[in-house]
């Protein structure tokens, strides 16, 4: 039997865009304005999870690129929870501009042992904690994006940002995929994405910075485990034997 081999695009220096440098720094975030760190925790949106793009500060500034009529694109800099949305603006290839309604739904930790059974992984990935990042994103733009990567990255503790990994053979416990052949304006699709956070390091933010001089948009949240039971509201830790023998007493 043929044991699949993960292929990451993550080295441990943390492989990047070309656009990109592996470290930030607070000063290389917004090209003289005041900065925000891209492992900020609580967010300043005042969207609660609703199906509208929010933003934490106005959207009347002349957009940074181009786009359709009736498009607002979220302020650079805003700082939102998971749940919430934005509408962000790249440029995939030259003088072509990618528009994407981006919601982050969720964030996961898990382990080798748990998500990675059977598959080959050498000490340098062993060397790494992965994480699950789930996000809903719609093409709101006019270019086609078929094929393209889901432009976000995590932030470690060490505001570094990290690039989804990708895989040789299918990987059903979150399939990390880029998006559909045809990706047009008015296309959904719901991705499960994979990180690799290099020396057992942390998720402490999804971050979309497609340049070096973009201010990212970043989102924070609860981070579960996978596989962990939710917990149900409203519900009462149960008495063992004997306690509730000596309640008796």
């Amino acid at each position: 039997m043929h044991t699949p081999v993960m292929r990451s695009r993550h080295a441990a220096t943390a492989l990047l865009a070309p656009a990109l440098v592996a470290v930030l720094t607070l000063a290389g975030c917004s090209g003289g304005d005041t900065s925000k760190d891209p492992s900020a925790g609580s967010g300043s949106s005042s969207a609660s999870g609703s199906d509208t793009p929010s933003s934490s500060g106005s959207t009347t500034a002349k957009p940074y690129l181009p786009v359709p009529d009736g498009v607002e694109l979220t302020d650079q800099g805003s700082t939102l929870k998971v749940g919430d949305h934005a509408v962000v603006a790249y440029e995939p290839r030259q003088k072509q501009v990618g528009v994407l309604d981006i919601k982050v739904t969720g964030l996961e930790k898990t382990t080798f042992a748990k998500s990675f059974q059977g598959w080959q992984l050498d000490k340098a990935t062993l060397s790494t904690t992965p994480y699950f990042v789930h996000a809903s994103v719609k093409n709101v733009g006019r270019t086609d994006l078929g094929g393209r990567s889901v432009p976000l990255y995590i932030v470690d503790g060490h505001n570094t940002l990290i690039e989804a990994s990708t895989f040789a053979s299918t990987f059903k416990p979150c399939p990390s995929q880029p998006f559909p052949a045809k990706f047009k304006h008015g296309d959904r699709v719901k991705s499960c994405l994979v990180y690799l956070s290099p020396k057992h390091g942390d998720l402490t933010a999804v971050s979309f910075r497609p340049t070096q001089d973009f201010n990212p948009i970043t989102w924070t949240g609860k981070l579960t485990t996978v596989g962990a039971e939710p917990t149900k509201k409203g519900a009462k830790a149960s008495q063992s034997p004997k306690a509730k023998k000596s309640s008796k007493g």
